[in-house]
C-alpha cells in the first residue's frame, strides 16, 4: 500500500507528532509499504533544519528523519512559505532574499502545497501528524 504522510509538528517543541510520525514511517516501511512523500507544514518545517541541535541526552529526529529519507529514497518536501517564515531556506531562497545562509538539509526540497495535493492522490492513504 501506498502512504502520503503530512507532518505538522517540530521535533523538541513539547508535542509528539513528529517522532509519533517517524515511529509510524518505520513500522510502515519495515511492513512493506511504501511511503511516497512525507510532507512538511507548519512547525513541521523545521524537521528539515540543518541548525537544529538537542542536547546530546535527547534524540536528534531532524537526523532520524534525514536517514529515514536517503535510505529508503523518500520524497521529502517542506512547504516553501511555511519554512520561509520559520527561517528554513536552501542556498538558492537563501540567495534570492540575500540571507546570510542556507540551513535546509540535503534530501529534502522546498515547494509549494500542490505538492500536498498531489501526494493525497496517488496515495492509497493519506495520514497527517500534529495540530
Amino acid at each position: 500500500m501506498k502512504y502520503a504522510l503530512a507532518v505538522y509538528g517540530a521535533a523538541g517543541t513539547g508535542g509528539q507528532s513528529s517522532q509519533t510520525a517517524l515511529s509510524f514511517a518505520r513500522a510502515l516501511l519495515a511492513s512493506g509499504h511504501e511511503i511516497i512523500r512525507v510532507f512538511f507544514y507548519q512547525d513541521g518545517v523545521h524537521n528539515a533544519s540543518g541548525l537544529i541541535s538537542p542536547p546530546q541526552d535527547e534524540q536528534n529526529l531532524p537526523e532520524q528523519w534525514q536517514n529515514l529519507v536517503k535510505e529508503h529514497n523518500i520524497d521529502a518536501v517542506v512547504c516553501i512559505a511555511a519554512a520561509l517564515r520559520r527561517g528554513v531556506v536552501n542556498a538558492e531562497e537563501a540567495q534570492r532574499y540575500e540571507l546570510p545562509g542556507s540551513n535546509l538539509r540535503e534530501g529534502y526540497e522546498l515547494s509549494g502545497l500542490g505538492q500536498l495535493l498531489e501526494a493525497t492522490v496517488e496515495a492509497d492513504r493519506f495520514v497527517t501528524f500534529g495540530d
